[in-house]
């Protein structure tokens, strides 16, 4: 298998510098989504004490033009730091940023969606709205071969992999365990991780989170992902079909709901925003993932556990549609419902806006309100 040459240096002789005192320095990682919406960026400063809040890191630049976010003859971007956590990899005092960013006038990059999100969460803070999403990727070889599978061939069929043990079923739970274990250090929201259907392909799971913090908390976690792979040598994939053929894609299936949802009735409430979305399909395929749909029309065929995504449904406990009712908020009349439409690599932004935006803010048509 393909691994990264990095990965090959000796961790030892790092350990020895790493174990080195620094002083009451601070260094900060910031961090940011690039122009293809789904890449992450990042770059370190010196800080001079250990900050304590948002308001205590400074804003920073970066160029744009090397990111696919501006043009070299005006390629100065601003950073705005908006989401701070623990840095799993440098340990404490160290940081990790989650930056906004901001062209040259001011205004949001094109990719940045986290600020209209913040807006819309903003004006339904007072039905507090609750996500949970679940990310599926795939582990590959630097080649983009799956990690594990034979070189010339294919593994055995889909069946005994979902939540399988054994070195014959599992397929680099390594990585996934230390990854859990930085999202933890690192204040990440993380509340489950599994085997996923496909070999090579795993899944966690991050919330409740409630408002803005969703995407920051997802994006972070994917970031940690990332970077925790590249320790290891290999590639995690976001790709919401990266093995063509009669195998699971990866989807980010995201659970919401609102207090009027969690108290006693609330499945009217959930029923009453399963009428909504049901009249407003196509436009949230085009919020679920960066292309507009076109990455979604790989994985949602209407078989390997998928809608169809040119048709709505829902259903309780059917994993073939649209929006899922848990078979027990069926039964105790309230609790959340599940959309699993949005693809792995959607933006979790996009997602959660478009769910306010149709089940609390009662909007209709194919394109977002303007407010």
């Amino acid at each position: 298998m393909a691994a990264s040459a990095s990965s090959k240096l000796s961790k030892a002789v790092k350990q020895q510098y790493m174990d080195l005192p620094q002083g009451d320095q601070v260094q900060a990682m910031y961090i940011w989504i690039d122009g293809t919406g789904e890449g992450l960026r990042c770059k370190t400063r010196t800080l001079d004490s250990e900050p304590k809040t948002i308001e205590d890191l400074p804003e920073w630049n970066f160029d744009g033009s090397s990111t696919y976010q501006s043009e070299g003859s005006n390629s100065d971007m601003y950073l705005i730091p908006q989401a701070m956590f623990r840095d799993p990899f440098r340990k404490d005092p160290n940081k990790l940023v989650l930056c906004e960013v901001l062209k040259y006038n001011h205004k949001p990059a094109e990719t940045n969606l986290r600020q209209m999100c913040k807006k819309i969460m903003g004006m339904v803070q007072n039905q507090h709205p609750w996500f949970g999403m679940e990310q599926e990727y795939t582990l590959l070889g630097t080649d983009g071969h799956p990690f594990g599978w034979p070189s010339n061939g294919f593994p055995g069929p889909q069946g005994p992999y979902y939540c399988g043990v054994g070195a014959d079923k599992a397929y680099g739970r390594d990585v996934v365990e230390a990854h859990y274990r930085a999202c933890l250090y690192a204040g990440v929201k993380i509340c489950g991780t599994n085997a996923e259907v496909m070999p090579a392909q795993w899944e966690f799971q991050v919330g409740p989170c409630e408002g803005i913090e969703m995407g920051d908390h997802l994006w972070i976690a994917r970031f940690l992902l990332h970077r925790v792979c590249e320790d290891f040598g290999i590639v995690a994939s976001f790709d919401p079909k990266p093995i063509p053929g009669n195998w699971n894609g990866a989807g980010c299936h995201t659970n919401f709901s609102t207090k009027e949802m969690r108290e006693e009735g609330g499945l009217k409430y959930i029923e009453e925003s399963i009428e909504r979305l049901a009249k407003r399909h196509q436009y949230h395929i085009r919020a679920y993932d960066p292309k507009g749909g076109l990455d979604n029309a790989r994985r949602l065929t209407g078989h390997h556990e998928t809608s169809n995504i040119n048709e709505f449904s829902a259903g309780v406990a059917n994993r073939g549609a649209s929006i899922r009712i848990p078979r027990s908020v069926g039964q105790e009349k309230k609790g959340y419902f599940e959309d699993r439409r949005p693809s792995a690599n959607c933006d979790p932004y996009a997602v959660t806006e478009a769910l306010v935006r149709t089940c609390l803010l009662s909007e209709e048509g194919e394109e977002p309100v303007k407010y």
